[in-house]
Protein backbone atom coordinates (compact mmCIF):
# COMPACT_ATOMS: atom_id res chain seq x y z
CA UNK A 1 0.00 0.00 0.00
CA UNK A 2 1.26 3.48 -0.62
CA UNK A 3 2.15 6.18 1.41
CA UNK A 4 -0.30 8.62 1.54
CA UNK A 5 1.40 12.44 0.86
CA UNK A 6 1.30 13.26 4.51
CA UNK A 7 2.29 10.07 5.77
CA UNK A 8 5.40 9.99 3.88
CA UNK A 9 8.09 8.13 5.18
CA UNK A 10 11.06 10.13 6.76
CA UNK A 11 14.15 8.12 5.23
CA UNK A 12 17.50 8.02 7.02
CA UNK A 13 19.93 6.93 4.78
CA UNK A 14 21.60 9.38 2.35
CA UNK A 15 19.84 7.90 -0.95
CA UNK A 16 16.47 8.01 0.62
CA UNK A 17 16.84 11.66 1.73
CA UNK A 18 18.10 12.84 -1.79
CA UNK A 19 15.09 10.42 -3.35
CA UNK A 20 12.36 11.26 -0.92
CA UNK A 21 9.86 13.09 -3.34
CA UNK A 22 10.00 9.83 -5.14
CA UNK A 23 8.21 7.94 -1.93
CA UNK A 24 4.74 9.43 -3.00
CA UNK A 25 3.42 7.73 -5.46
CA UNK A 26 1.62 10.67 -7.72
CA UNK A 27 5.31 12.32 -7.95
CA UNK A 28 6.56 8.82 -8.90
CA UNK A 29 3.81 8.51 -12.03
CA UNK A 30 5.15 11.63 -13.10
CA UNK A 31 8.71 11.65 -12.56
CA UNK A 32 8.69 8.60 -15.07
CA UNK A 33 5.98 9.85 -17.69
CA UNK A 34 7.90 13.38 -17.93
CA UNK A 35 11.29 11.65 -18.07
CA UNK A 36 10.37 10.17 -21.28
CA UNK A 37 8.64 12.45 -23.01
CA UNK A 38 11.65 14.72 -21.83
CA UNK A 39 14.09 12.70 -23.40
CA UNK A 40 12.43 12.84 -26.68
CA UNK A 41 11.52 16.77 -26.71
CA UNK A 42 15.44 16.94 -26.57
CA UNK A 43 15.79 14.39 -29.11
CA UNK A 44 13.77 16.61 -31.15
CA UNK A 45 15.60 20.19 -30.22
CA UNK A 46 18.62 18.50 -31.46
CA UNK A 47 17.66 16.98 -34.33
CA UNK A 48 16.08 20.03 -35.28
CA UNK A 49 18.98 22.46 -34.84
CA UNK A 50 21.32 20.19 -36.89
CA UNK A 51 18.48 19.96 -40.10
CA UNK A 52 18.77 24.01 -39.80
CA UNK A 53 22.67 24.23 -39.49
CA UNK A 54 23.50 21.75 -42.12
CA UNK A 55 20.44 22.93 -44.45
CA UNK A 56 21.90 26.90 -44.18
CA UNK A 57 25.25 26.68 -42.43
CA UNK A 58 24.50 29.77 -40.64
CA UNK A 59 24.91 30.42 -37.14
CA UNK A 60 21.73 33.31 -37.22
CA UNK A 61 19.51 30.84 -39.04
CA UNK A 62 20.08 28.36 -35.68
CA UNK A 63 19.57 31.42 -33.73
CA UNK A 64 16.20 31.97 -35.62
CA UNK A 65 15.14 28.39 -34.93
CA UNK A 66 15.73 29.29 -31.06
CA UNK A 67 13.85 32.64 -31.27
CA UNK A 68 11.14 30.41 -33.49
CA UNK A 69 11.05 27.77 -30.47
CA UNK A 70 11.36 29.87 -27.38
CA UNK A 71 10.02 33.24 -28.32
CA UNK A 72 6.21 32.77 -28.69
CA UNK A 73 7.48 32.49 -24.22
CA UNK A 74 8.08 35.87 -24.32
CA UNK A 75 4.64 37.35 -25.19
CA UNK A 76 2.76 34.34 -23.52
CA UNK A 77 3.90 33.41 -20.40
CA UNK A 78 2.54 36.15 -18.37
CA UNK A 79 -0.95 35.38 -19.46
CA UNK A 80 -0.09 31.50 -19.71
CA UNK A 81 1.34 31.82 -15.98
CA UNK A 82 -2.12 33.57 -14.84
CA UNK A 83 -3.71 30.36 -17.00
CA UNK A 84 -2.17 27.80 -14.96
CA UNK A 85 -2.96 29.59 -11.60
CA UNK A 86 -7.31 29.74 -12.49
CA UNK A 87 -6.64 25.89 -13.85
CA UNK A 88 -7.04 22.38 -12.73
CA UNK A 89 -2.95 21.83 -13.58
CA UNK A 90 -3.57 18.05 -14.33
CA UNK A 91 -6.25 18.90 -16.74
CA UNK A 92 -4.13 21.52 -18.27
CA UNK A 93 -1.34 19.26 -18.94
CA UNK A 94 -3.16 16.87 -20.95
CA UNK A 95 -4.57 19.32 -23.17
CA UNK A 96 -0.97 20.79 -24.03
CA UNK A 97 0.69 17.39 -24.11
CA UNK A 98 -1.33 16.32 -26.54
CA UNK A 99 -0.71 19.75 -28.18
CA UNK A 100 3.23 18.59 -27.77
CA UNK A 101 2.28 15.46 -29.35
CA UNK A 102 0.95 16.73 -32.60
CA UNK A 103 3.66 19.18 -33.81
CA UNK A 104 6.15 16.21 -32.86
CA UNK A 105 4.02 14.88 -35.47
CA UNK A 106 4.35 16.97 -37.48
CA UNK A 107 7.91 17.66 -37.80
CA UNK A 108 7.83 14.01 -38.88
CA UNK A 109 5.69 14.22 -41.53
CA UNK A 110 7.77 17.22 -42.89
CA UNK A 111 10.84 15.90 -42.59
CA UNK A 112 10.05 12.48 -44.38
CA UNK A 113 8.37 14.57 -47.57
CA UNK A 114 11.20 15.39 -50.09
CA UNK A 115 11.98 19.07 -50.52
CA UNK A 116 10.06 20.87 -48.04
CA UNK A 117 10.96 24.60 -47.52
CA UNK A 118 12.85 25.17 -44.48
CA UNK A 119 9.88 27.98 -43.51
CA UNK A 120 7.77 25.38 -42.56
CA UNK A 121 10.32 24.15 -40.12
CA UNK A 122 10.21 27.38 -38.51
CA UNK A 123 6.19 27.84 -38.52
CA UNK A 124 5.96 24.20 -36.64
CA UNK A 125 8.68 25.34 -34.28
CA UNK A 126 6.99 28.53 -33.38
CA UNK A 127 3.92 26.76 -32.97
CA UNK A 128 5.46 24.11 -30.71
CA UNK A 129 7.22 27.22 -28.66
CA UNK A 130 3.40 28.53 -28.28
CA UNK A 131 2.14 25.20 -26.84
CA UNK A 132 5.37 25.50 -24.64
CA UNK A 133 4.98 28.81 -23.11
CA UNK A 134 1.32 27.28 -21.16
CA UNK A 135 2.76 24.01 -20.75
CA UNK A 136 5.83 25.56 -18.58
CA UNK A 137 4.55 27.13 -15.84
CA UNK A 138 1.93 24.36 -15.67
CA UNK A 139 4.02 22.06 -15.41
CA UNK A 140 6.46 23.05 -13.10
CA UNK A 141 3.94 24.52 -10.53
CA UNK A 142 2.24 20.90 -10.62
CA UNK A 143 5.27 19.80 -9.10
CA UNK A 144 4.46 21.06 -5.82
CA UNK A 145 0.75 20.10 -6.16
CA UNK A 146 1.96 16.35 -5.95
CA UNK A 147 4.17 16.24 -2.22
CA UNK A 148 3.56 17.82 0.61
CA UNK A 149 5.62 21.08 1.36
CA UNK A 150 8.74 19.64 3.50
CA UNK A 151 9.25 17.55 0.25
CA UNK A 152 8.78 20.55 -2.02
CA UNK A 153 12.31 21.27 -2.64
CA UNK A 154 13.29 17.65 -2.56
CA UNK A 155 10.51 17.62 -5.71
CA UNK A 156 12.12 20.42 -7.66
CA UNK A 157 15.31 19.42 -7.70
CA UNK A 158 14.42 15.87 -8.71
CA UNK A 159 12.65 17.19 -11.24
CA UNK A 160 15.78 18.86 -12.93
CA UNK A 161 17.27 16.11 -12.88
CA UNK A 162 14.97 14.45 -14.68
CA UNK A 163 14.98 17.67 -16.98
CA UNK A 164 18.75 16.62 -17.11
CA UNK A 165 18.74 12.68 -17.39
CA UNK A 166 16.27 13.44 -20.32
CA UNK A 167 18.85 15.77 -22.05
CA UNK A 168 21.08 13.07 -21.45
CA UNK A 169 19.31 10.64 -23.37
CA UNK A 170 17.95 12.45 -25.51
CA UNK A 171 21.02 13.83 -27.98
CA UNK A 172 22.50 10.98 -28.02
CA UNK A 173 19.60 9.37 -29.22
CA UNK A 174 19.42 12.04 -31.86
CA UNK A 175 23.34 11.07 -32.44
CA UNK A 176 22.20 7.33 -33.37
CA UNK A 177 19.09 7.96 -35.03
CA UNK A 178 20.50 10.65 -37.64
CA UNK A 179 23.57 8.52 -38.52
CA UNK A 180 21.09 5.37 -39.12
CA UNK A 181 17.68 6.52 -40.42
CA UNK A 182 17.68 10.51 -40.06
CA UNK A 183 15.73 13.49 -38.85
CA UNK A 184 12.22 12.10 -39.71
CA UNK A 185 12.41 9.16 -36.68
CA UNK A 186 13.76 11.52 -34.63
CA UNK A 187 10.63 13.67 -34.56
CA UNK A 188 8.58 10.34 -34.91
CA UNK A 189 10.10 8.90 -31.87
CA UNK A 190 9.51 12.45 -29.52
CA UNK A 191 5.46 12.18 -30.82
CA UNK A 192 5.22 8.37 -29.68
CA UNK A 193 6.77 9.64 -25.95
CA UNK A 194 4.25 11.67 -25.44
CA UNK A 195 2.03 9.06 -25.08
CA UNK A 196 3.59 8.00 -21.66
CA UNK A 197 3.29 11.10 -19.94
CA UNK A 198 -0.06 11.24 -20.80
CA UNK A 199 -0.84 7.82 -19.31
CA UNK A 200 0.88 8.98 -16.53
CA UNK A 201 -1.40 11.56 -15.67
CA UNK A 202 -4.12 9.28 -16.30
CA UNK A 203 -3.34 6.98 -13.79
CA UNK A 204 -2.55 9.65 -10.99
CA UNK A 205 -5.00 9.31 -7.66
CA UNK A 206 -6.29 13.13 -8.10
CA UNK A 207 -7.30 12.63 -4.09
CA UNK A 208 -3.82 12.44 -3.23
CA UNK A 209 -3.13 16.10 -4.96
CA UNK A 210 -2.27 19.37 -2.97
CA UNK A 211 -4.04 21.73 -5.77
CA UNK A 212 -3.27 25.17 -5.00
CA UNK A 213 -6.31 27.87 -4.48
CA UNK A 214 -7.43 28.21 -7.61
CA UNK A 215 -7.22 32.33 -8.78
CA UNK A 216 -10.58 33.74 -9.59
CA UNK A 217 -10.92 35.68 -12.89
CA UNK A 218 -10.72 39.84 -12.84
CA UNK A 219 -8.91 42.76 -14.40
CA UNK A 220 -4.91 43.22 -13.75
CA UNK A 221 -3.86 40.12 -12.63
CA UNK A 222 -0.91 39.75 -14.09
CA UNK A 223 0.37 43.71 -13.84
CA UNK A 224 -0.86 41.88 -10.32
CA UNK A 225 2.16 39.45 -10.91
CA UNK A 226 4.70 41.86 -11.76
CA UNK A 227 4.11 43.87 -9.01
CA UNK A 228 4.31 41.23 -6.51
CA UNK A 229 7.75 40.14 -7.54
CA UNK A 230 9.21 43.75 -7.53
CA UNK A 231 7.90 44.04 -3.97
CA UNK A 232 9.72 41.11 -2.91
CA UNK A 233 13.53 41.98 -2.78
CA UNK A 234 14.64 37.81 -3.33
CA UNK A 235 12.90 37.76 -6.51
CA UNK A 236 13.35 40.81 -7.79
CA UNK A 237 16.94 40.51 -7.30
CA UNK A 238 16.92 37.11 -8.37
CA UNK A 239 15.05 37.76 -11.58
CA UNK A 240 17.50 40.06 -12.22
CA UNK A 241 20.38 37.51 -12.70
CA UNK A 242 17.68 35.64 -15.02
CA UNK A 243 17.39 38.50 -17.02
CA UNK A 244 21.28 38.31 -17.86
CA UNK A 245 21.91 35.39 -18.13
CA UNK A 246 18.86 34.30 -20.19
CA UNK A 247 20.26 36.55 -22.73
CA UNK A 248 23.72 35.85 -22.68
CA UNK A 249 24.63 33.11 -20.80
CA UNK A 250 21.58 30.29 -20.97
CA UNK A 251 21.28 29.54 -25.01
CA UNK A 252 22.89 26.50 -24.93
CA UNK A 253 20.98 25.21 -27.83
CA UNK A 254 22.15 27.65 -30.05
CA UNK A 255 25.76 28.03 -28.73
CA UNK A 256 26.94 24.05 -28.15
CA UNK A 257 26.47 23.31 -32.06
CA UNK A 258 28.27 26.43 -32.86
CA UNK A 259 30.86 25.98 -30.15
CA UNK A 260 31.41 22.30 -31.35
CA UNK A 261 31.34 22.37 -35.11
CA UNK A 262 32.95 25.88 -35.80
CA UNK A 263 35.50 26.69 -32.77
CA UNK A 264 36.17 22.75 -32.08
CA UNK A 265 35.77 21.74 -36.02
CA UNK A 266 34.04 18.85 -34.34
CA UNK A 267 31.09 16.88 -35.88
CA UNK A 268 27.64 15.78 -35.37
CA UNK A 269 28.39 13.11 -33.18
CA UNK A 270 30.81 14.99 -31.48
CA UNK A 271 28.10 17.55 -30.77
CA UNK A 272 25.74 14.91 -29.81
CA UNK A 273 27.87 13.39 -27.58
CA UNK A 274 28.92 16.27 -26.10
CA UNK A 275 25.39 17.32 -25.32
CA UNK A 276 25.06 14.72 -23.70
CA UNK A 277 27.91 14.71 -21.53
CA UNK A 278 26.96 18.47 -20.69
CA UNK A 279 23.54 16.81 -19.63
CA UNK A 280 25.38 14.33 -17.17
CA UNK A 281 27.13 16.96 -15.11
CA UNK A 282 23.88 18.54 -14.73
CA UNK A 283 22.35 15.52 -13.51
CA UNK A 284 25.20 15.14 -10.67
CA UNK A 285 24.73 19.20 -10.36
CA UNK A 286 21.14 18.53 -9.07
CA UNK A 287 21.71 15.49 -6.77
CA UNK A 288 24.44 18.11 -4.97
CA UNK A 289 21.60 20.25 -4.45
CA UNK A 290 18.94 17.96 -3.55
CA UNK A 291 19.45 17.64 -0.17
CA UNK A 292 19.23 21.06 0.37
CA UNK A 293 16.03 22.43 2.27
CA UNK A 294 16.47 26.01 1.88
CA UNK A 295 17.41 28.68 -1.06
CA UNK A 296 18.47 32.24 -0.26
CA UNK A 297 19.92 35.04 -2.92
CA UNK A 298 23.28 33.98 -1.65
CA UNK A 299 23.14 30.79 -3.05
CA UNK A 300 21.62 32.06 -6.35
CA UNK A 301 24.77 34.22 -6.44
CA UNK A 302 27.22 31.40 -5.57
CA UNK A 303 26.10 28.95 -8.57
CA UNK A 304 25.96 32.22 -11.11
CA UNK A 305 29.49 33.10 -10.18
CA UNK A 306 30.16 29.45 -10.81
CA UNK A 307 28.42 28.89 -14.26
CA UNK A 308 30.48 31.97 -15.32
CA UNK A 309 33.52 30.55 -13.81
CA UNK A 310 33.31 27.19 -15.90
CA UNK A 311 31.62 28.63 -18.85
CA UNK A 312 35.16 30.88 -19.74
CA UNK A 313 37.13 27.63 -18.29
CA UNK A 314 35.11 26.04 -21.46
CA UNK A 315 35.21 28.82 -23.92
CA UNK A 316 39.04 28.23 -24.17
CA UNK A 317 39.45 24.24 -24.63
CA UNK A 318 41.68 23.41 -27.06
CA UNK A 319 40.16 20.12 -28.17
CA UNK A 320 37.37 18.24 -28.55
CA UNK A 321 38.35 15.66 -25.96
CA UNK A 322 39.08 18.19 -23.64
CA UNK A 323 35.57 19.80 -24.00
CA UNK A 324 34.03 16.60 -22.29
CA UNK A 325 34.89 17.42 -18.69
CA UNK A 326 34.73 21.04 -19.51
CA UNK A 327 30.92 20.68 -21.23
CA UNK A 328 30.10 18.65 -17.61
CA UNK A 329 31.00 20.99 -14.98
CA UNK A 330 29.03 23.38 -17.22
CA UNK A 331 26.19 21.33 -17.45
CA UNK A 332 26.23 21.11 -13.40
CA UNK A 333 26.84 24.37 -12.50
CA UNK A 334 24.25 25.57 -15.55
CA UNK A 335 21.52 23.38 -12.92
CA UNK A 336 22.61 24.24 -9.95
CA UNK A 337 22.11 27.84 -11.32
CA UNK A 338 18.48 26.73 -12.75
CA UNK A 339 17.33 24.74 -9.76
CA UNK A 340 18.15 26.73 -6.80
CA UNK A 341 16.52 29.66 -8.71
CA UNK A 342 13.19 27.66 -8.99
CA UNK A 343 13.30 26.22 -6.07
CA UNK A 344 13.77 29.96 -4.32
CA UNK A 345 10.44 30.98 -6.35
CA UNK A 346 8.78 27.58 -5.01
CA UNK A 347 9.37 28.61 -1.90
CA UNK A 348 9.13 32.25 -1.46
CA UNK A 349 6.40 32.88 -3.58
CA UNK A 350 2.79 32.47 -2.20
CA UNK A 351 1.35 29.38 -3.48
CA UNK A 352 -1.62 31.50 -5.54
CA UNK A 353 0.94 33.51 -7.33
CA UNK A 354 3.31 30.64 -8.32
CA UNK A 355 2.55 29.79 -11.71
CA UNK A 356 2.93 33.71 -12.50
CA UNK A 357 5.89 33.99 -10.85
CA UNK A 358 7.31 30.65 -12.54
CA UNK A 359 5.76 31.92 -15.67
CA UNK A 360 7.77 35.07 -15.30
CA UNK A 361 11.02 33.17 -14.65
CA UNK A 362 10.43 31.05 -17.64
CA UNK A 363 10.29 34.55 -19.74
CA UNK A 364 13.71 35.58 -18.15
CA UNK A 365 15.31 32.49 -18.74
CA UNK A 366 14.01 31.15 -21.51
CA UNK A 367 11.78 33.88 -23.48
CA UNK A 368 14.62 36.03 -23.95
CA UNK A 369 16.32 33.65 -26.44
CA UNK A 370 14.64 35.36 -29.24
CA UNK A 371 16.85 38.67 -28.68
CA UNK A 372 19.99 36.18 -27.48
CA UNK A 373 19.81 33.60 -29.81
CA UNK A 374 20.13 35.61 -33.34
CA UNK A 375 22.82 38.32 -31.84
CA UNK A 376 24.99 35.42 -30.47
CA UNK A 377 24.30 33.46 -33.91
CA UNK A 378 25.89 36.75 -35.36
CA UNK A 379 28.32 36.79 -32.86
CA UNK A 380 29.58 33.17 -33.92
CA UNK A 381 29.63 34.23 -37.50
CA UNK A 382 31.80 37.52 -37.00
CA UNK A 383 33.99 36.08 -34.49
CA UNK A 384 33.89 32.19 -34.20
CA UNK A 385 32.27 29.49 -32.04
CA UNK A 386 34.09 30.41 -29.19
CA UNK A 387 33.11 34.18 -28.54
CA UNK A 388 29.73 33.49 -27.75
CA UNK A 389 30.39 31.13 -24.76
CA UNK A 390 32.91 33.72 -24.06
CA UNK A 391 30.27 36.41 -23.71
CA UNK A 392 27.80 34.48 -22.03
CA UNK A 393 30.60 33.52 -19.48
CA UNK A 394 31.13 37.51 -18.98
CA UNK A 395 27.53 38.12 -18.49
CA UNK A 396 27.07 35.36 -15.90
CA UNK A 397 30.28 36.85 -13.70
CA UNK A 398 28.54 40.48 -14.26
CA UNK A 399 25.11 38.99 -13.00
CA UNK A 400 26.58 37.44 -10.29
CA UNK A 401 28.25 40.17 -8.60
CA UNK A 402 25.85 42.53 -9.39
CA UNK A 403 23.44 40.41 -7.54
CA UNK A 404 25.79 39.98 -5.00
CA UNK A 405 26.12 43.76 -4.18
CA UNK A 406 22.35 44.38 -3.97
CA UNK A 407 21.53 41.58 -1.75
CA UNK A 408 24.22 42.81 0.25
CA UNK A 409 22.68 46.03 0.21
CA UNK A 410 19.77 44.70 1.45
CA UNK A 411 20.76 43.16 3.84
CA UNK A 412 22.53 46.09 5.73
CA UNK A 413 19.11 48.12 5.23
CA UNK A 414 17.05 45.06 7.10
Amino acid sequence: MEPAPDEVPQPASWSRRTFSALWVRNFRLFFVGQFVSNSGNWLTIVALTLLVLHRTGSGVAVGLLGACQFGPMLVLSAFAGLVADRSDKRRLLYVTQALEMAQSATLAVLAFLPHVPLPWFYVVAFAGGSMLAFDNPGRRSFVSEMVPPELVPNAVTLYSANVNLSRMVGPTLAAVLIATVGYGWSFALDAASYVTVLFSLWRMDGGELRPAPKTPRGRGQVRAGLSYVAGVPELWITFLTLLVVGILSYNFTVVLPLFVERGLHGSDTDFSLIYATFSAGAVVGTLVVARRTSMTVRTVVGACLALGVTMLAMAFVPNVAVAFPAAALVGATSVVYLTVTTALVQLRAERHMVGRVLALQAVLLIGTTPVGGPVLGLLADAAGGRAPVVLGAGGALAAGVVAWALDRQRRIRN
